[in-house]
């Protein structure tokens, strides 16, 4: 049973603002969470972000197209991952998390600029791939960090055709195989910034256990 949305956020583990840019599965992030234990509040509005426990930036999309949507929001999350905010993305919302993509290019876009919060690039899987990469797939934790405690070697839900490539190896979590390992999730070298390729919205209890997992950091503030 979800948790309540009209519970006091005296009986919530945690308040956390789901970002509304226009793109994302904001309904099944918003249940996620509230299963999780957090009181949730769907934001337009960027100065939301500055009271808030934790922020979720969901995303589901094209790079360029993200980063246009939430531009309005881009200093907010800047601001909150300085003052040591969780800050979590998901599938697009990871990817916004680094500093540029290809896709835009690919899309004749031209450059657009990530939020830079954990340096890299995303790049599309090679040519003798079906994209997007579809389906579950193993986590493979690299290396210790919150949200990944009890989901090593579970399977997760993934749609993407873009992944993340850190400038710093160290800020690989962990790793998925798809033609080649690739960063399924990453984090910031401070922490606070983190990111799941795949959906931990549709993976299920793997899925939940992140959540709470995120849920949990977020009352550490």
């Amino acid at each position: 049973m979800g948790v309540d949305r009209n519970m006091s956020t005296r009986q919530a583990a945690a308040e956390v603002v789901v970002v509304d840019y226009g793109l994302g599965n904001l309904r099944s992030v918003t249940r996620g969470l509230e299963r999780a234990g957090a009181a949730v509040d769907l934001v337009e509005d960027p100065g939301a972000v500055d009271t808030a426990d934790g922020v979720v930036l969901p995303g589901v999309g094209a790079f360029s197209e993200g980063m246009d949507n939430a531009g309005p929001f881009r200093e907010a999350l800047v601001d909150a991952a300085e003052a040591g905010t969780p800050v979590f993305g998901i599938c697009l919302g990871m990817q916004m998390l680094l500093t540029t993509s290809e896709e835009a290019d690919h899309a004749g876009q031209g450059d657009a600029e990530g939020l830079d919060l954990i340096p890299g690039e995303n790049v599309r899987f090679g040519d003798d791939l079906t994209v997007p990469h579809m389906g579950w797939n193993q986590l493979d934790v690299q290396r210790d960090h919150p949200l990944v405690e009890g989901v090593d070697g579970e399977y997760a839900y993934f749609v993407h055709s873009y992944y993340a490539v850190p400038d710093d190896s160290g800020a690989v979590v962990a790793t998925s195989e798809y033609g080649e390992d690739f960063a399924s999730i990453v984090a910031s070298e401070r922490g606070n910034v983190f990111g799941t390729q795949f959906h931990p919205e549709k993976s299920g209890e793997t899925g939940l256990r992140i959540l709470r997992n995120f849920v949990e950091r977020c009352t550490e503030r």
